[in-house]
């Protein structure tokens, strides 16, 4: 088993990755934070942690996010899915990590990661983002990620 440095080195990879800054979108506090150490400790950089629309709308169109991870369920009347669309608007991924992943997903997102998932599943999650938008062959994903044939 992987642990601390080396689980990083071998699921982050090297220099040559497409994704550097992420979004991260998520209403619920300990995972929000969760998430956002995780992916600052294994290289990336975060570029806000976020928990409704209106504020990831905001870091979006501030620029410079080569992923959004978004949870579907989020504060206020607008969810994962609106984020989702806005961001394949502009030819932004989207790697989903909720319950259930929505029915559209497949039309606005590059994969889905089901909750509850491990930190590990998070990172090689998006190393499988990450080799899909290189167009190179992915790692295996991990167990409760569904994957999609085209990059959103």
């Amino acid at each position: 088993m992987l642990f601390g440095r080396e689980l990083i080195t071998r699921v982050v990879g090297g220099r040559d990755r497409a994704i550097h800054t992420i979004l991260i979108v998520e209403d619920e506090p300990l995972v929000a934070f969760d998430n956002e150490h995780l992916l600052v400790h294994s290289g990336y950089d975060v570029a806000a942690t976020v928990d409704s629309y209106d504020h990831a709308i905001s870091a979006i169109d501030a620029g410079g996010i080569d992923l959004v991870i978004a949870d579907i369920s989020l504060r206020g009347e607008r969810n994962g899915v609106d984020i989702a669309r806005y961001a394949h608007a502009l030819a932004i991924p989207v790697l989903f990590v909720t319950g259930a992943c929505p029915a559209d997903a497949q039309a606005l997102a590059i994969g889905c990661l089901a909750k509850p998932y491990s930190q590990r599943d998070l990172l090689l999650a998006i190393e499988v983002a990450d080799a899909l938008m290189r167009s190179t062959q992915p790692p295996r994903p991990p167990v409760g990620m569904s994957v999609f044939s085209q990059v959103a």
